[in-house]
């Protein structure tokens, strides 16, 4: 079983190469070295990667985005949290599926799942319901031909 600390560090290693401009994150569901697939390891790093594209694509900064004309209203010291403005912002940052970010009491009223139980109910759920998009006509045939031809090209195939 997974814990939450091989999800941060699998956050973190696709992260800093992210942030160095790679465009490919590796390794997606494996464990131990790639000895092992996990799909509930493999929804939570989609949801790692699609935390690591939206960090990668920037933050907007600028007055909308800093509500500085609210601040300039509001003054300091004073309630931001219940502003129309924070309610309008809030939907624009990451947003996740698995990471629970409610209060405890909440979070144990429900159940106080972990996210590695959140990530296996929805790759049970993906498993038991997806319906893949059939391939165009013609394309298996395709991509045959030009594993043989391949394998043919390499000696791989007698």
């Amino acid at each position: 079983m997974v814990d939450a600390q091989s999800g941060h560090e699998k956050t973190l290693t696709g992260l800093l190469p992210a942030l160095a401009g790679a465009n490919l994150i590796y390794g997606a569901g494996m464990l131990e070295s790639g000895m092992t697939i996990d799909y509930a390891q493999l929804v939570m790093d989609a949801e790692f990667a699609r935390l690591v594209k939206y960090t990668v694509n920037g933050v907007a900064v600028n007055d909308e985005t800093l509500s500085v004309d609210v601040i300039n209203d509001i003054g300091a010291f004073h309630d931001f949290l219940s502003h129309e403005d924070t309610y309008r912002h809030m939907r624009s940052q990451s947003q996740t599926k698995l990471i629970d970010r409610r209060v405890r009491e909440e979070w144990a009223a429900d159940g106080a799942t972990t996210l590695y139980d959140r990530a296996r109910s929805e790759a049970l759920r993906i498993l038991e319901t997806h319906e893949p998009t059939p391939l165009p006509a013609g394309a298996a045939e395709e991509m045959a031909a030009i594993i043989a031809d391949a394998e043919h090209e390499l000696g791989a195939k007698t």
